[in-house]
């Protein structure tokens, strides 16, 4: 599992936050680094009360991308307020909320945040694991010691869990495991259970309420995906969002980390949902700099992006994990992987900074979900298509979590849009 750097700057709600980012990585069997230098991942969480306060943040954040050869995710205060100083100071780092650091530290890994299936009511935020377990192999991931293979509760017994969290509250349901794809497989002879369960959710509970789908292993859903992106089209509860983690853009490093799906497997799931729906957001992950991936294998990745453009999207670099067999490569140096990552991440911004200013162009008012606390007096929410929107004033105009609001876009950070209510 990955080493681990923290380090946490401000008020008793950012070092608690930090807390819970460990509790986590801790769940998901990652453990503390000596130091940054002998990290696997680097996570600083900010501060900004003051200028002065801001540009310690940004030396900072420049000192440990230089000190440490493995990722660095700036969170926190400024990195919500003011990520783009990050961007601009040309440090090379993820910058991300809170709640996102632990998934993006797994390295392209199963997710294993949740250390059982039992559900959680986080305010408005019902946290469903649906199951435990996939049926991947990957030659690079070490989850699967911990987690084995698919052990699928029935649909029954996660639609009753959905409705309880519903009544306790939950106006957001998200739906996590270590491949949600291969929900059922165990069960339904090697077919997804995911597009039952989703229908009976939104016909059978009674309530206002949006449901998210966790990742997706292109494989896992690619033999249902028409069927799951016709009822994304009919159910207005599911978000019009997939995270499906494609990983590579070339087959070969594919095969070397045994993904099970191909390119094109993954290019058809993208195909499947741009046909049913107008808007929608794919999220997926790459791995850069894994040992046997040449410069080509890189390019392709990089036209993959292009191609696919999603509008959310993990770029890790590669790092061993011991015991696997991809820990038994002869590596890349870390001077190649971190100018692919600088590359790659370059074109992340730019093609997340596009949908969102398509999101400005388009002038059209979307309605959100507002679920979690933001800065200052701000909320964050979600639109249809499960686009983060800030209402900066939210808590003055009296707005709350859990409700619905119709917003004008008026702006965008690269990585979110600023919403207007409307009347």
């Amino acid at each position: 599992m990955a080493r681990y750097h923290i380090e946490t700057y401000g008020c008793t709600s950012n070092r608690g936050e930090s807390r819970a980012i460990e509790r986590a990585l801790r769940d998901g069997g990652h453990h503390p680094a000596d130091g940054p230098e002998s990290a696997d991942v680097a996570i600083l969480n900010t501060c900004t009360v003051v200028e002065k306060t801001e540009r310690n943040m940004l030396r900072r954040a420049e000192e440990l991308d230089a000190e440490t050869p493995a990722d660095l995710i700036v969170t926190g205060c400024m990195a919500l307020a003011q990520g783009e100083q990050f961007r601009e100071a040309d440090v090379d780092a993820e910058v991300l909320h809170w709640d996102d650091v632990p998934e993006h530290v797994l390295n392209g890994e199963c997710p294993t945040v949740t250390p059982d299936t039992e559900p959680v009511l986080d305010g408005v935020v019902g946290i469903l694991p649906i199951a435990r377990g996939c049926m991947s192999d990957c030659s690079y991931c070490i989850t699967k010691r911990a987690t084995g293979r698919i052990d699928s509760p029935p649909v029954e017994e996660n639609l009753e869990k959905a409705r309880a969290l519903v009544h306790a509250g939950a106006k957001e349901i998200r739906i996590t495991g270590q491949d949600t794809g291969v929900y059922g497989w165990d069960r339904n002879k090697g077919k997804s259970l995911l597009p039952e369960l989703l229908d009976r959710i939104c016909t059978e509970i009674e309530g206002d309420f949006r449901v998210r789908i966790g990742m997706a292993n292109p494989k896992g859903i690619h033999g249902v995906r028409e069927e799951l992106a016709a009822l994304f089209a009919t159910h207005d509860e599911l978000y019009n969002f997939l995270h499906a983690p494609v990983q590579s853009g070339s087959d070969d490093v594919l095969g070397d980390m045994r993904r099970q799906h191909q390119v094109a497997e993954y290019v058809e799931v993208v195909e499947a949902f741009d046909a049913a729906l107008d808007h929608w957001t794919l999220a997926t992950d790459f791995i850069v700099g894994f040992p046997t991936a040449t410069d080509h294998d890189f390019q392709q990745s990089m036209a993959l992006l292009r191609e696919t453009r999603p509008s959310k999207i993990n770029v890790t670099r590669f790092s061993k994990r011991p015991g696997t067999d991809a820990a038994d490569m002869k590596g890349l140096g870390g001077t190649i992987k971190k100018e692919r990552s600088k590359a790659m991440s370059e074109l992340k911004m730019d093609v997340m900074g596009a949908a969102y200013q398509q999101m400005v162009a388009d002038e059209a008012t979307r309605e959100v979900l507002l679920v979690e606390d933001g800065t200052d007096e701000s909320l964050v929410g979600y639109d249809e298509a499960y686009r983060q929107v800030v209402v900066a004033d939210a808590e003055a105009r009296g707005l709350e979590l859990g409700e619905f609001v119709e917003c004008a876009i008026t702006s965008h950070n690269t990585v979110y849009a600023f919403g207007e209510p409307v009347a």
